[in-house]
């Protein structure tokens, strides 16, 4: 018997960061209580949106990428984010310094940033951040109803878990 009920699969929220953004900083108690409170019911997506005014953003982008293919994404993610006021000045050093320290293969890391192994994921989440009209981060994508906090995240938990409530209920 095939139990495939709508029910049983995760509601997708789509995270749409920017690791030289202190906002995205901030978010990341949000998304911490949306894990508590949601687990595996709620898969969080890290989608890229590297800002113009960031030079080291799209690098991070890349960085974040090589976490996850080494089974550390949001670790790393939350350690960049830490120290979002040091990549404006370590830049691709500091990215693989923190990789290091994470435990990961920081010369892996490294070779990643050069031969450019992940542009093409952050090219393709940023241009479908532009379709979607998203404009800064973090914004937040669930249910088809984009949210964002890049001007403000006041209220934004609570309207997410509005929409997760919804949509989990069926």
């Amino acid at each position: 018997m095939n139990d495939s009920s709508s029910s049983s699969s995760p509601v997708v929220l789509d995270a749409w960061c920017e690791l030289q953004c202190p906002d995205c900083h901030t978010a990341l108690a949000d998304l911490d209580a949306l894990r508590e409170r949601y687990g595996d019911r709620l898969d969080i997506r890290l989608r890229h949106f590297p800002l113009e005014k960031h030079r080291h953003a799209f690098a991070a982008a890349q960085a974040a990428e090589e976490a996850l293919v080494q089974g550390k994404g949001w670790e790393y993610v939350r350690a960049v984010l830490d120290r979002v006021g040091e990549l404006d000045r370590g830049g691709e050093p500091l990215l693989v310094e923190i990789a290091g320290e994470l435990g990961l293969d920081a010369e892996e890391f490294d070779t990643a940033l050069v031969d450019g192994r992940h542009i093409l994921i952050v090219d393709a989440d940023q241009a479908e951040g532009k379709a979607l009209k998203v404009t800064g981060t973090p914004t937040y994508v669930i249910g088809g109803e984009r949210l964002d906090g890049g001007k403000s995240q006041e209220g934004l938990r609570a309207r997410i878990e509005e929409i997760a409530d919804r949509l989990l209920a069926g």
